[in-house]
């Protein structure tokens, strides 16, 4: 099976890097994604995932993620985890070493310690500026600083999967969650069928269960373009007040044809294969008039 690594925005080509070198070494889907992802969740110039992340409206940094296993549909997630810097691999560790598949908060840090990870301070001199500022009042907080990293995988096994890791919307009320680490929502993966993920604001995403209804077309019979653009002109159709928002879906089959719609103009899915390597600006939605 020609391996294959999809992820969203400009920063996802970076993150294809590490997962296409484990794919091409006939590694597996599942450890792709999540080495990939960790670029983002580690580089502090992506300011919402991880490390450097604008911080919440007390000016703590809430992280959430998680990953989806397509070979057994096994979950595992992570919500408003302070401290840690990759909360994906701490996501896999609930998956992998508890009988849970979503910790939260304390409880998630607590576990995230037991397993080794090292806590850290995750607010950069540049988010606490930028959390001062909103705080006083000086600025607005970013419209669209909610762009999760999501990416989705096959490897050469035909096997899939799919991580999604965020530090949320900008100034966020604490404990604010929204679907990246929500299985169905934020991403889904089944060797079955297909995977997906979704970026943006999560407030709206969740509410239709996007990525679950991908691959659940892809199943049926659907491309991956057309299983996105079904669920995008869905969403727009069923939830008319999140049209204004930027909001959109990454997706693969399992032959590993992929596809990318989005509300909004501008979005950036990041592919890696052997026949390519570059962003791609997918298809959108708009006025309800069809994807163009």
């Amino acid at each position: 099976m020609p391996p294959i690594v999809v992820s969203t925005w400009r920063f996802g080509l970076a993150a294809n890097q590490p997962a296409w070198k484990i794919l091409k070494q006939g590694g597996s889907a599942l450890d792709a994604v999540i080495q990939g992802v960790e670029v983002a969740e580690r580089d502090p110039a992506v300011k919402s995932v991880g490390y450097g992340g604008y911080p919440n409206a007390e000016g703590e940094v809430e992280v959430d993620a998680a990953v989806v296993d397509g070979r057994s549909l096994g979950y595992g997630a992570v919500a408003g985890l302070k401290n840690i810097a990759t909360p994906t691999a701490v996501a896999r560790r609930v998956m992998e070493k508890t009988d849970h598949v979503f910790l939260v908060g304390e409880g998630a840090l607590q576990f995230a310690r037991t397993q080794g990870f090292q806590a850290c301070e995750m607010l950069t001199e540049d988010g606490r500026k930028a959390w001062e500022a909103w705080k006083n009042g000086q600025t607005d907080a970013p419209a669209d600083v909610h762009d999760t990293i999501g990416m989705i995988a096959l490897d050469q096994r035909g096997n899939l999967a799919a991580a999604c890791t965020t530090s949320g919307a900008a100034f966020k009320l604490p404990g604010r969650v929204g679907d990246s680490p929500l299985i169905g929502s934020g991403l889904y993966a089944d060797n079955d069928a297909g995977a997906a993920a979704a970026t943006g604001r999560g407030e709206e995403i969740a509410r239709t269960c996007g990525s679950y209804a991908i691959v659940e077309h892809m199943r049926q019979g659907k491309s991956p373009q057309a299983a996105c653009e079904a669920v995008v002109q869905h969403l727009v159709a069923r939830v008319p007040k999140a049209q204004p928002h930027q909001m959109a879906y990454i997706a693969l089959d399992k032959r590993g044809n992929w596809g990318a719609v989005a509300t909004r103009s501008g979005f950036l899915a990041a592919v890696t294969s052997n026949a390519e390597n570059h962003l791609c600006e997918s298809r959108y939605f708009i006025d309800r008039g069809g994807v163009v």
